[in-house]
């Protein structure tokens, strides 16, 4: 496997109870491991799934590799440049997420075109006098009318705020995106759409993409690597159909016999044909 984004010994721990109480009687203080000695290599302009049941630790994953939250122990490194607890701008810019919530993760307050342009605007992606012209750029890339520039965040249906998230993210051009639980909160029919518009994206801009859910029938379709993650651990790293095929790790096998048989509304989701020469973004 060639390695791109790279996840050796990846542990975070949390104290629990507390640490006062722990030192007045002489003990060490407790801790959680939500993640223990994570390993993960990921190829470029792969889709990898990552799934579990709730609190598997998947999500603090995803957090650990965008840098929200603080490693115990291990390193990370995206194409061989080490990512450490306090990246640059331009390190930040390379991994973005697509968080699972998009009402909760816009701000009300802000219509969609100044969400977007705020972003373009302090990272200076593009010169001022270019940024609404970037930021409806940015909207027709999610398949979003223009119109919705000067619209706020109330207004728009839940799949429509889900592809003000994606052109957000993508405002500064990353490499690697990572979409945690990205359609958990729409109806069947709209994830379908959106899970298009994810696969579309990763094979024409070259992405690299992560997407991490609880639901097996969603990551089949769109995923080619399946990691299955229980109690802060990987316990498989295989091929999707080669996974789902013949499950090796007794919790593998419990995921997929709980998992829901896929309805008619996965039929909706294509797979995308093999990419062209990837163009890293848009033209502008």
């Amino acid at each position: 496997m060639s390695a791109y984004l790279e996840a050796h010994g990846l542990r975070v721990s949390y104290r629990t109870g507390s640490a006062f109480a722990a030192r007045l009687r002489g003990r060490p203080v407790p801790e959680v491991h939500a993640l223990d000695g994570v390993d993960l290599v990921v190829e470029r302009g792969s889709a990898v799934g990552i799934v579990g049941e709730s609190g598997c630790g998947k999500s603090t994953l995803a957090r650990a590799i965008v840098g929200l939250v603080e490693l115990s122990a291990g390193s990370l490194a995206l194409d061989g440049e080490p990512l450490g607890g306090h990246r640059t701008p331009a390190a930040t810019r390379r991994i973005q997420m697509v968080f699972q919530d998009p009402s909760a993760s816009l701000n009300p307050s802000m219509t969609i075109g100044q969400t977007i342009g705020e972003l373009l605007k302090v990272h200076r992606m593009v010169p001022a006098r270019e940024v609404p012209t970037r930021a409806a750029e940015l909207l027709e890339l999610v398949e979003l009318p223009v119109s919705l520039l000067g619209v706020y965040p109330r207004r728009l249906s839940g799949g429509q705020r889900q592809r003000v998230g994606i052109a957000r993210a993508l405002a500064l051009e990353p490499e690697v995106l990572i979409a945690d639980e990205s359609v958990a909160a729409l109806d069947v029919s709209v994830q379908a759409a959106i899970l298009n518009l994810l696969e579309r994206l990763r094979v024409e801009l070259g992405l690299t993409l992560l997407f991490i859910s609880h639901d097996l029938a969603v990551v089949r379709h769109l995923t080619d690597r399946l990691v299955v993650m229980t109690a802060g651990r990987i316990v498989e790293d295989r091929p999707t159909e080669e996974l789902f095929r013949d499950p090796h790790h007794p919790y593998t096998a419990t995921l997929l016999a709980a998992a829901p048989r896929m309805g008619a509304a996965w039929a909706a989701v294509e797979p995308a044909a093999a990419p062209e020469p990837l163009a890293r973004m848009v033209t502008r």
